[in-house]
């Protein structure tokens, strides 16, 4: 690993664009590693972004640490690619141990870009609605003006619509571009969100899209439609009703559902399946069934002390009741993330449920523990669950 260790002493700079770690000799797990350099208090580090099948973990290490991090993790994978402003090294090491390094030098253009250019804490982000562009509904809503500045009082509403858009623009393959589809979006509410996804998936990448937005205020609906009106979105409407009830439709290609209260995310979810939907984006909130079954549960047990603190069993139950929503769509055969939506400082309701259905059947061990035994261990009878095992 000496050659290896020469090259990261050389290209762990400001000059580094990305390091990705991958094929593992062991399955499972991490999948791969994707290193990049950023600024921390104005201390050059390098951010490993560690993906797993659900999730992401973070870590930053200044160069010294760094290097020493990488050349442990060369032990557990097969390959490592260097990408330098100044070169591209492809490390390879075979089964047997043998290590194989390829270089490749980058043109005098290519090393030409401000070096600090591709650090996120340097540049200005690149959003998927950019600022500086005029968009009448992000104005109308109160987050832009009309020579598409952003308000400073709406930033974080800018970036959590942008944010948003970059887990839609993660599932555009899962979408047909070669007829109309529909999309629902459950407890729509003033709409952000539904405005800035038909504007993004009709006008900026030409899906031919049916949308529906759907929430109990009348008054809300009516602002709504009069909006869709205006911008000339012809094939986006809004309607007054309960996700429970609601059957306007009989095939569904994406459900949305955001902060829809307690069981209304179940709804939302087991009507997703029933039409089956080929995405689901759920951002859950105030999971209030699981922290009542808990409390009763575990009354006189060996926990009920941790969960007498009102605020742990409440985050307990939260988190309980997203994992057992995830299994159960994986186990309706959709692959599922839980994803970070917004920083925590916004709301601690933000964690995002990605489902998109999958083409094989997912397979699970006979011998496996699955969340049914969770379940029944926990004691709990989630909404979701009985309403789809009534239907088999």
């Amino acid at each position: 690993m000496d050659e290896l260790r020469s090259f990261l002493e050389e290209t762990l700079n400001i000059q580094l664009n990305k390091i990705i770690i991958s094929n593992g000799k062991v399955k499972g797990g991490v999948n791969k590693i994707h290193i990049r350099p950023i600024l921390l208090k104005e201390k050059l580090c390098f951010q490993f972004a560690s993906y797993t099948d659900k999730q992401v973990f973070h870590e930053n290490y200044e160069s010294a640490d760094a290097i020493e991090k990488i050349l442990i993790l060369m032990g557990d994978y097969k390959q490592c690619e260097i990408d330098h402003k100044s070169k591209t090294v492809t490390c390879l090491i075979s089964k047997k141990g043998k290590v194989t390094i390829k270089v490749k030098n980058n043109t005098k253009e290519e090393t030409e870009t401000d070096p600090k250019e591709g650090l996120s804490h340097n540049r200005k982000k690149k959003y998927l609605i950019p600022e500086g562009t005029p968009v009448p509904f992000l104005i109308d809503l109160g987050v832009m003006s009309a020579d598409g500045k952003i308000h400073d009082k709406m930033y974080d509403k800018y970036r959590q619509i942008n944010r948003f858009l970059e887990f839609v623009e993660d599932i555009l393959p899962a979408l047909s571009k070669d007829r109309e589809i529909t999309i629902i979006d459950f407890g729509c509410g003033k709409s952000y969100l539904t405005f800035a996804m038909y504007y993004y998936l009709c006008k900026l990448n030409d899906y031919n899209v049916k949308m529906i937005g759907l929430d109990l205020k009348e008054d809300v609906i009516d602002k709504c439609n009069k909006l869709s009106e205006k911008y000339g979105y012809g094939k986006l409407s809004f309607l007054v009703g309960d996700i429970k009830d609601y059957e306007g439709v009989d095939k569904v290609d994406m459900v949305v559902t955001l902060h829809a209260c307690d069981t209304a995310t179940d709804y939302a979810l087991y009507k997703a399946v029933n039409w089956n939907a080929d995405v689901i984006l759920s951002v859950p909130c105030c999971q209030h069934e699981m922290n009542k079954q808990l409390n009763k549960t575990y009354k006189d047990t060996d926990i009920s002390a941790l969960l007498s603190y009102g605020i742990i069993r409440e985050r307990t139950a939260a988190l309980f009741t997203d994992a057992v929503r995830a299994e159960v769509l994986r186990d309706c055969g959709f692959s599922v993330q839980l994803l970070e939506f917004i920083d925590m400082e916004h709301t601690p309701k933000n964690i995002l449920i990605r489902a998109v259905r999958e083409k094989k059947k997912i397979e699970i061990k006979a011998d496996k523990k699955t969340y049914r035994d969770a379940v029944t261990y926990l004691g709990v009878e989630p909404i979701l669950l009985k309403l789809l095992d009534k239907e088999r």
